[in-house]
Formats: structure tokens, sequence, C-alpha cells
């Protein structure tokens, strides 16, 4: 896994509308620094980072950083199950994808 992610990863699940800008703000950076596409793994990595809501945004970010990784749908770790409703989010949007051939 790419130094960026554990780093993202590390820091653990995003912050709440309660958090500072500041805090908001290094989230956001931290996650602009991953290069995409991510691989399957460090999607599920990063899958374990939803916070309780949207972080100002910065839960769709990640969302549309997870969606890079190639193939399968890579298995959500609970924590995601228990961060809102992003596992259903990410399902849906991975299902709605066309199949390449």
């Amino acid at each position: 896994m790419r130094p960026e992610v554990q780093t993202f990863v590390a820091d653990g699940p995003l912050p709440d509308w309660d958090a500072s800008e500041e805090a908001v703000d290094r989230r956001y950076r931290q996650l602009a620094m991953i290069s995409r596409p991510v691989t399957p793994d460090e999607a599920a990595a990063l899958a374990t980072c939803f916070g309780p809501d949207d972080c100002y945004g910065v839960a769709w970010t990640l969302v549309h950083l997870i969606e890079t990784a190639p193939g399968p749908v890579p298995r959500l770790p609970d924590s995601c199950l228990e961060a809102g409703d992003w596992d259903k989010t990410l399902r849906g949007r991975w299902a709605s994808e066309e199949p390449t051939t």
C-alpha cells in the first residue's frame, strides 16, 4: 500500500460537521495527494475512513477515489457498514457501471 494511502488510513475516520475547518481541509489535502487509480486493497482500506456524515463533501471525494479501483467491487470492511449508508452508496454506484469488454 502506498505511503499516502497509509497516512490517510492511519488518521482514521473522516471528522464530522463539528470539526474545525483546518481538520476538514487537512483530510481533503491528504485525499488529493493520492494518485488515481487506487488498488483494490487500497480501496478497501480507504473505505474504513468514512465518518458519521459527509464531512462537508470530503466523503464524496473519498467515494470517487475508491471508485477508481479496478476489477470487482472490493470487500468493504465492517467499519464501512457502520458509517452510515456509504457501503450502499458505493455498491449502488459500482452496480450501475457498464461492464467493460
